[in-house]
């Protein structure tokens, strides 16, 4: 267990890099709307872009690892420590200091995680959910994509940001249960794994939840869309973890008084990032 936590606060250090560069990349580019496809298309051209995956493909294999090692609701879960580096790579990128209202919601998200789940002691449970569970993450997870995308199309600057954010981490939490279902597989017999339909879910997952993500990152400063992708990841995780792994976690008691508080600090953090100005105070050092 001890390998996996390391390897997954590895992965989490290479996405915040890969963020970092992927966002100054897609706010180079002309405005597009809600999941254009037109956005990725465009970013694939400019090498500043595609260098930034480097990383991010780092972070893929590393998180896979750690997947196969440890359950999704503390892996996924400990990817968020990543949102402590993204914020001040992405200011140092611009020549000046992290804003503070975006220090305060990613330390707030960061912390409330943190206490939620030293309180909650994930456990681990099978390692492939049923036809039903996936079907079930497929249903729900999909109408709360769609709302997202809906709502994003009539809102602007970082509410808009954070949305697509949301969305996107949705379709991050899906990629990563699949992703843990085919790295048990490919360890088990890697032939079969070929013919597999979570070879292939994950594909079509992840091409979507890399695309929506330059569309979030095109909206406002970073930490509206990371501080929402890179919370809602794990929360969405977690509930994939329990609901089609059965993987277990603690509640009741004691625990309430740390976990309630927990997601309350988590809601604010979320909320302080989607309603910061996207004016140009909010790019220059004070």
């Amino acid at each position: 267990m001890i390998a996996a936590v390391a390897l997954a606060l590895s992965s989490a250090a290479c996405f915040a890099f890969g963020a970092a560069l992927q966002q100054r990349a897609a706010r180079r580019e002309p405005q597009h709307g809600t999941a254009d496809p037109r956005l990725l298309i465009r970013l694939l051209r400019r090498k500043s872009w595609l260098l930034a995956k480097a990383p991010d493909l780092a972070g893929t294999v590393l998180q896979a690892v750690a997947l196969r090692f440890g359950p999704l609701t503390l892996i996924q879960p400990l990817l968020i420590s990543g949102m402590f580096l993204a914020i001040p790579l992405e200011a140092a990128l611009d020549h000046r200091r992290p804003h503070p209202r975006d220090v305060t919601a990613v330390a707030a998200c960061v912390l409330g995680l943190a206490a939620f789940l030293g309180a909650a002691r994930p456990r681990a449970g099978v390692s492939q959910p049923s036809l039903m569970g996936w079907l079930g993450v497929a249903f729900i997870g999909g109408a709360l994509v769609g709302i997202c995308l809906l709502l994003a199309h009539r809102a602007t600057g970082a509410a808009r940001g954070t949305l697509l954010g949301i969305a996107s981490g949705l379709l991050y939490a899906g990629t990563a249960s699949l992703l843990k279902s085919v790295a048990d597989r490919v360890t088990d017999d890697p032939l079969s794994t070929l013919t597999d339909w979570h070879l292939y879910a994950l594909a079509v997952v992840g091409f979507a939840s890399v695309a929506l993500n330059q569309n979030a990152f095109q909206n406002g400063p970073l930490a509206a869309p990371l501080t929402s992708i890179t919370l809602v990841d794990p929360v969405a995780s977690v509930v994939i973890g329990v609901t089609a792994f059965h993987e277990t976690l603690s509640f009741g008691g004691l625990r309430l008084l740390v976990e309630v508080p927990a997601v309350l600090a988590m809601g604010f953090g979320i909320w302080l990032a989607s309603t910061r100005s996207t004016g140009r105070e909010g790019y220059e050092g004070g």
